[in-house]
């Protein structure tokens, strides 16, 4: 089995948004994506997506896009991105996903032996100079990402390999500490994977080992719109 990663798909669900707005490269992005996947994965390997899955505002309306994804090869673990207006009640939105896809919500997932753990994230300056507004939202999101990793705790055993997603960085530009990276070294998390970042923001972007933990950047334009194999 092996583990693949790709984040930021941007589907367009029914706005029929198209992409290349953000450049000619994004030009039929997601054919691109679903050719290279299918190329790549088999049925019994695992997909990592950390959010930004479709620009549809309503569940209703991103039901094809899910739809699309569930018909691709492999298990698929998701996490909701910053765009992801769709994803409301977590009980509705496993109603009608494909059994295929897992969406991780204040839990872990366990597959072979992978854990899987996560949370969108939010804004990672200096803890003591966010605003009160993004100090809050901070402090949930490092509350449920916490819940995720008890939870993936509970799911392991000795020979289990524990992987973390966020759609958000989880440190700031620096790579200063945060109550993310805290956490992912109290509970021995192995890899982590990240999306959010396009464009520009790419340049200071940070793949690589930080304190013991790899780290990689899984926007699908900053690999090309090429699934990643982590694992």
């Amino acid at each position: 089995m092996s583990v693949f990663a790709i984040s930021d798909l941007h589907l367009a669900g029914s706005l029929n948004k198209s992409m290349d707005i953000f450049g000619d490269h994004w030009e039929g992005h997601w054919n691109k994506i679903r050719q290279d996947w299918k190329s790549k994965v088999n049925e019994d390997d695992l997909v990592l997506l950390p959010g930004d899955i479709s620009w549809a505002m309503h569940l209703s309306d991103a039901i094809d896009d899910l739809l699309e994804i569930g018909e691709l090869p492999g298990k698929k673990v998701m996490i909701k991105g910053n765009h992801d207006y769709w994803w409301s009640s977590i009980t509705k939105l496993r109603a009608v996903l494909h059994p295929s896809i897992f969406p991780l919500q204040n839990q872990a997932f366990a597959y072979k032996n992978i854990v899987v753990c996560g949370s969108r994230g939010w804004v990672c300056d200096v803890e003591n100079s966010l605003e009160a507004d993004d100090k809050k939202i901070y402090n949930r999101e490092i509350g449920r990402l916490e819940l995720s990793l008890k939870d993936a705790r509970k799911k392991m055993n000795d020979d289990s390999r524990l992987i973390a997603m966020m759609h958000y960085p989880p440190f700031n530009e620096q790579q200063e500490e945060s109550g993310f990276t805290r956490l992912f070294q109290e509970y021995g998390v192995e890899m982590v994977v990240y999306g959010h970042l396009h464009g520009h923001s790419l340049q200071n972007a940070f793949s690589g080992e930080l304190n013991g933990i790899n780290y990689s950047l899984v926007s699908c334009d900053n690999l090309e719109f090429k699934i990643r194999q982590i694992i």
